[in-house]
C-alpha cells in the first residue's frame, strides 16, 4: 500500500474556509450564510439527512429484507434523442443535439420541476450543521453489512420466503479500501466505487475511527457537498451558452469571496479560463460567472437532473442530497461557487462522476446482481453532448494542473488519464475538515468511477483526494481493460 501524505495540522485564518480541496486543512473564522435562514418548505416523506427520522426507501425500491433482487428501473429515454447505454468510446451511434436539449428543457418543465424544491427544511451549515447529528444505518437495512462471504461473492441470505441476493461489490476491493482508512485512524471517512456505464456498486467501504459502530456512511448526506457542487454549476453554465474556454477576470485571491468582486474593475488583473478555474477551484470565477449568466431557476434546475433534492433509487435506505439555491444576488453567486446549504452522499457523489464518466447520461446505482436475463436500466441523458464533453475536459484540470496535481503525480502511484473534482470546506465549532473527491478513469474510456470523503479533526493523516486516487488505482487494477479483437489484415472479404 502506498505510504500516506505526511500529517498535517490544520490552522485558523481569518479568512472563509476554502473549497479547493487543497492539502491544508484550514479552520475558518466565520464561515458565510447562503441564506441566512434555513428553508421553509414542508417536508414529504423522504429520508432525512440528519438521523432524526428514520429513512425510508421509495415504494420502486427493491426491499432491503430479501424480499426481492430487481432494481428500480430508470426514466426511459427521452424521445428525440439517440442515447444509449454504452460508456464513452463505445458507442459510434449519432446523437441530435437538438432534440435532445428540447427534449431536456421539455423535461425541466415538467418532471423536473418538484425537484426544483427541497422535500424538507435544508439545514443550516453555519447555524446547525447537520453532521452533529448523523447516526448510522440500522444493521437491518445495510445489505453490505449482512452480506457473508460466498466464494468472491457477498451474499445476504433470503430465508425461507425470500431468494439470496448476490451483491455487486468486489470484496478484495471492499477490504483493501477498509483497511487504508483503518490504518489511517481517519474520524470518518468513506469510498465507493462504480462501473460508470451499468452503475453497479463495487466498493461501498466506511470507516469511523471516532465512532467504529456507524454504519451507513457512506449514504448518508450529511456532508457539505462543498465544491463538488461545481459540478452542477460547470454544467448549468455551459448550458447556458459558457464554454470551458470562456475566461473571466478577478482580483483579491481566487479563493475569498465577497460581494464587490462580482463586478469586473480595473482591479482584475489575473484571468482564469472556466476549465482552470474548475481545476484550481477558483471560487470567484464560478461566483462572477454565476451571476452573470446563470438565474436561480436555472441552477435549481441542473441540480435536480443531477438528482438534488429528488430520491434516488436504491436497494437500502440512501439520503436525498438537499440543495438550498438563494433566489439572486451574492447568495446565489456563494452557492454556485461551492459554499451553499448544499448536502451530499458520497454514493450520490460517485454517480456524479459516473455521469460525467457516461458523456452526461445518468445511471442509477445497482447494488444487487439482476436476475439471470434481467436488463439494467437504460442510461438517461442529463446533459447535452457539448455540456458533457465540457464537462470532462474542466475535470481533467483538476488532475493535471489543479487541486488534485500533487497526489495524483505521486511516484509510484500515478493513474493514468484520471480526471475529477476535489472539495474542501470546515465547519469552526466543533472543528471538522471536509475533504471530498469525486472522478473516473481512464478519460477517454472509463472503467470505474469514485467518491471519496474524509472528515478530519486539526491533526490529520489523509484527505479525500488521496483516498480518491487509491480507489481508482486499486479499482483499475482489479478490473481488466477490455481487449480489442481486431481481423487479421487481408481477411477482409474472405469466407
Amino acid at each position: 500500500m502506498a505510504s500516506g501524505p505526511a500529517a498535517g495540522v490544520a490552522q485558523a485564518p481569518a479568512v472563509a474556509p476554502s473549497t479547493s480541496g487543497t492539502a491544508a486543512a484550514q479552520a475558518p473564522a466565520a464561515v458565510p450564510s447562503t441564506n441566512g435562514a434555513t428553508a421553509s418548505q414542508a417536508p414529504a416523506a423522504v429520508p432525512s439527512t440528519n438521523g432524526a427520522t428514520t429513512s425510508q426507501a421509495p415504494a420502486a425500491v427493491p426491499s432491503t429484507n430479501g424480499a426481492t433482487t430487481s432494481q428500480a428501473p430508470a426514466a426511459p429515454a427521452m424521445a428525440g434523442a439517440e442515447a444509449t447505454a454504452a460508456g464513452p468510446g463505445t458507442d459510434t451511434r449519432p446523437v441530435d443535439a437538438r432534440a435532445l436539449a428540447e427534449a431536456l428543457a421539455a423535461k425541466d418543465a415538467a418532471a423536473l420541476e418538484p425537484g426544483m424544491v427541497p422535500p424538507m427544511p435544508v439545514p443550516s451549515r453555519e447555524k446547525a450543521p447537520p453532521f452533529g447529528k448523523l447516526q448510522g444505518l440500522p444493521r437491518a437495512q445495510d445489505l453490505v453489512a449482512r452480506a457473508k462471504l460466498e466464494g468472491n461473492k457477498l451474499v445476504v441470505k433470503g430465508g425461507k420466503s425470500a431468494p439470496d441476493q448476490v451483491l455487486t461489490i468486489d470484496p478484495g476491493l471492499q477490504a483493501s479500501l477498509t483497511k487504508i482508512m483503518q490504518n489511517y485512524q481517519v474520524p470518518y471517512g468513506a469510498a465507493v466505487v462504480l462501473e460508470p456505464s451499468t452503475g453497479r456498486v463495487l466498493a461501498m467501504a466506511e470507516h469511523s475511527e471516532a465512532k467504529p459502530e456507524l454504519r451507513g456512511l457512506a449514504v448518508r448526506a450529511v456532508y457539505p457537498a462543498a465544491s463538488i457542487f461545481k459540478i452542477v454549476t460547470g454544467s448549468a453554465l455551459m448550458e447556458a451558452g459558457v464554454s470551458p474556454e470562456t475566461e473571466a477576470c478577478f482580483h483579491g485571491g481566487k479563493r475569498r469571496l465577497n460581494e464587490r468582486q462580482l463586478e469586473d474593475t480595473e482591479r482584475d488583473g489575473a484571468c482564469y479560463s472556466l476549465a482552470l478555474a474548475m481545476g484550481k477551484s477558483a471560487n470567484v470565477i464560478f461566483a462572477k460567472m454565476t451571476s452573470k449568466h446563470l438565474s436561480a431557476d436555472a441552477l435549481k434546475r441542473m441540480a435536480a437532473r443531477l438528482r438534488f433534492n429528488r430520491e434516488i433509487p436504491f436497494a437500502q435506505p440512501l439520503d436525498v442530497s438537499l440543495a438550498y439555491i438563494p433566489e439572486d444576488g451574492f447568495a446565489l453567486a456563494n452557492t454556485g461557487a461551492g459554499f451553499g446549504d448544499v448536502y451530499l452522499s458520497p454514493l450520490h457523489g460517485a454517480l456524479l462522476a459516473a455521469m460525467a464518466a457516461n458523456e452526461g447520461r445518468w445511471v442509477d446505482p445497482v447494488l444487487v446482481e439482476p436476475e439471470p436475463f434481467m436488463p439494467l436500466p437504460e442510461p438517461e441523458p442529463v446533459l447535452t453532448p457539448t455540456a458533457a464533453h465540457g464537462l470532462t475536459k474542466m475535470l481533467e484540470e483538476t488532475v493535471t494542473h489543479g487541486t488534485a496535481r500533487g497526489v495524483f503525480r505521486e511516484r509510484g502511484f500515478q493513474v493514468k488519464d484520471a480526471v475529477g473534482k476535489t472539495g474542501t470546506l470546515a465547519d469552526r465549532e466543533p472543528f471538522r475538515d471536509y475533504s471530498w473527491f469525486v472522478g473516473f478513469a481512464p478519460k477517454d474510456h472509463p472503467r470505474v468511477a469514485v467518491a471519496a470523503l474524509i472528515v478530519n479533526d486539526p491533526k490529520w493523516r489523509i484527505r479525500g483526494s488521496y483516498l480518491g486516487r487509491e480507489a481508482l488505482r486499486l479499482a483499475l487494477e482489479r478490473i481488466p481493460a477490455p481487449v480489442e479483437v481486431t481481423a487479421p489484415a487481408g481477411a477482409a472479404g474472405k469466407h
